[in-house]
């Protein structure tokens, strides 16, 4: 398969930053084609533009500024994608990447008589989180509702092949981990990417 892996942290030297590399790493190594895309590095703005928000509502989205992410998005087989949770949400840059290269004509059609969104990315038949939270299992669910997971799932997803495989990994309580919590989890993520 071919698969896109989007990573967003700003350090080189996060736990996150080690996910994104073991993810990589672990596909190439089991034969797929691992498109890396680590949106910090690679300078994405994460801003909208003026042209982009005029032309949103509509089939005909401006894709100039971000054509290389909307052709890479079009061909892959799957997306992971690789970051912490800040504040139960993922960080502004990502949202920044959904925003724009998630859009209208891309990850969908767009009916303005109805407003009905029709889903544009049948290639995609695998979607995978790869994340951390700083706080425990419990705080994220009881008071957040795990707001992270519903958006990713319940939001990108459906714009999908609608037989998409998905997964869901998170490392919580990050701001308790021990170096034994955190070699467990990249194993069991080198084991769960493993069996793609």
């Amino acid at each position: 398969m071919r698969i896109q892996v989007v990573h967003c942290h700003p350090l080189t030297e996060s736990y996150d930053h080690a996910l994104y590399l073991a993810t990589v790493e672990t596909l190439r190594a089991n034969g797929h084609e691992a498109i890396g895309t680590d949106l910090y590095r690679e300078g994405f703005n994460p801003a909208m533009t003026e042209a982009e928000r005029r032309s949103y509502m509509g089939n005909d989205y401006d894709t100039r500024a971000i054509a290389t992410y909307v052709d890479i998005l079009k061909k892959v087989d799957g997306v992971i994608l690789c970051f912490p949770h800040w504040f139960f949400s993922m960080p502004a840059m990502l949202k920044g990447w959904v925003d724009r290269v998630w859009a209208p004509s891309v990850a969908f059609t767009y009916d303005p008589k109805d407003n009905h969104l029709t889903p544009a990315l049948a290639n995609i038949r695998l979607i995978g989180i790869v994340t951390s939270y700083g706080s425990p299992w419990w705080v994220v669910h009881l008071y957040a509702g795990n707001a992270g997971h519903k958006v990713l799932m319940r939001g990108l997803k459906p714009l999908c092949a609608k037989n998409v495989r998905d997964f869901f990994l998170a490392h919580y309580d990050m701001d308790h981990s021990t170096e034994r919590s955190r070699h467990a989890f990249l194993d069991k993520v080198r084991a769960r990417i493993s069996r793609l």
